[in-house]
């Protein structure tokens, strides 16, 4: 009898295994033929002579449904615990009530993994209140078995891809950067500290001097995406302590134009890519409308800014720089005046800006340098950099940036330099507002923060 069991399961390994699998999305193609599918169980609809299975993979989900003639198939069906993962072997048929307008009939089930009957989080709530975000980030790996947080993932994927698709056809070298660095690269202040066998290191919070160091060596045009890291304490939707950078450098630039040209450019071609294979989706399931922006994008001086923020909304700019309300106010104007969800914001006062932005001629107060700001929130940070050695130097010194610090970074300078210029971008804000996500965590794999280092 034992030995007959056996024999039974082989037989029953050897079928599923024979077989090709098919995706969840494509089974309307095989109307009428015996498929092989895997997924988690999504949902189960137990009745006494008819048992539905909802199986969710990657593409989508199919409905499935199990037999009382399928004698083995039906009682397991009706044991299955939801998210579970099996592999259904079946018969694909059109069926009108059926999600997709087709089902597969049930022949055989096997269970790959059982999973706990009490979830932690729900994939599906049916008329119930998400689970808040903390909980949901605890339960990362269940939260993202969602349809739309992995769609989030697959339009990166695209994203990045469209990304070096256009770098790779305008003369681009990647580059991949050290994260152990010796000093700072941007604040001190918000820099990660640790032991570095006999020496103290910090941790990378931007590419920005070895970008340049490129620039030095000829490399003419680079760019990189990596991660950075921020000790920043801030616990808004935005911040982050580390994220993946976007960044590019280029040589023989004539200001700070130059570079914004290219990224207008590019970010059109990337969104170009992103609605052609999700626009669709991205409606259906989110109901945001990708739109491909125009060229050139608006620019307005900082000087210009601080004029429309007052006369148009009665709005007065704090300090010398942006901030998320009158980026606000400014994409609203924008939209309005030119029909346009992006605008550039060039010439930044010195005071907040780093002592590498390269000052304009004849008004050493205002750096060759911009933002780029999205529907209401900055994704960009670029210049045109100083590139001259002495200049640098002694911008160092006016900012009081320690000389001995940057000893390194001012030897790329010294020994024949290109003008260039580059800029930084945050793919989880680019996400989050090409979505309408509320929080930056929710674009994010595995966010990092000031209370989180875990999953």
């Amino acid at each position: 009898m034992m030995e007959m069991m056996i024999k039974k399961e082989s037989e029953k390994q050897k079928s599923f295994s024979k077989k090709e699998r098919v995706f969840a999305s494509e089974t309307s193609k095989h109307e009428g033929e015996n498929i092989l599918l895997k997924g988690f169980v999504q949902d189960v609809r137990n009745q006494s002579k008819v048992k539905f299975l909802i199986l969710r993979d990657i593409s989508g989900i199919v409905q499935t449904v199990a037999l009382p003639q399928k004698e083995e198939a039906f009682t397991a069906v009706g044991k299955i615990s939801k998210e579970s993962v099996v592999e259904i072997i079946g018969t694909v048929k059109k069926e009108k009530q059926a999600p997709s307008g087709f089902e597969v009939a049930i022949e055989s089930i096997k269970v790959l993994s059982e999973a706990n009957r009490e979830l932690p989080i729900q994939v599906v709530e049916k008329g119930k209140e998400e689970a808040s975000l903390p909980l949901r980030l605890d339960y990362r790996w269940i939260d993202l078995r969602k349809p739309k947080n992995a769609l989030i993932f697959k339009i990166w994927t695209t994203m990045e891809a469209a990304m070096r698709e256009y770098w790779l056809s305008h003369g681009f070298i990647q580059i991949h950067t050290p994260k152990f660095v010796a000093g700072a690269t941007e604040s001190g202040a918000e820099l990660f500290t640790l032991k570095y066998f006999d020496k103290t290191a910090s941790l990378a919070q931007s590419p920005q001097f070895y970008k340049q160091m490129a620039m030095a060596s000829g490399f003419e045009r680079v760019f990189e995406i990596g991660p950075v890291f921020r000790a920043n304490p801030s616990h808004t939707t935005r911040h982050d302590t580390e994220f993946t950078s976007v960044d590019i450098e280029v040589s023989f630039i004539e200001s700070h134009e130059d570079v914004m040209k290219i990224e207008e450019e590019w970010l059109a071609h990337v969104l170009t890519r992103v609605k052609e294979k999700f626009g669709k989706e991205i409606k259906n399931a989110i109901g945001v409308e990708v739109t491909v922006p125009k060229l050139p994008f608006p620019r307005v001086t900082m000087k210009e800014a601080h004029e429309i923020l007052k006369k148009e909304f009665g709005f007065k700019i704090k300090d010398s720089d942006l901030d998320p309300e009158g980026e606000r106010l400014l994409c609203e104007y924008a939209g309005k005046k030119f029909g346009h969800e992006f605008v550039f914001v060039t010439e930044y006062p010195v005071s907040v800006r780093p002592f590498y932005h390269m000052r304009k001629e004849g008004e050493v107060e205002i750096t060759k340098s911009f933002d780029l700001l999205w529907k209401g929130l900055e994704i960009t940070t670029g210049a045109q950099r100083e590139h001259r050695y002495e200049i640098l130097k002694k911008q160092a010194q006016e900012k009081k940036v320690p000389i001995e610090g940057i000893k390194e970074y001012l030897e790329f300078f010294k020994y024949g330099c290109p003008p260039h210029g580059g800029y930084g971008l945050s793919p989880t804000r680019m996400l989050m507002i090409l979505l309408g996500i509320k929080n930056v965590r929710e674009a994010t794999f595995l966010p990092r923060d000031t209370e989180r280092l875990t999953p």
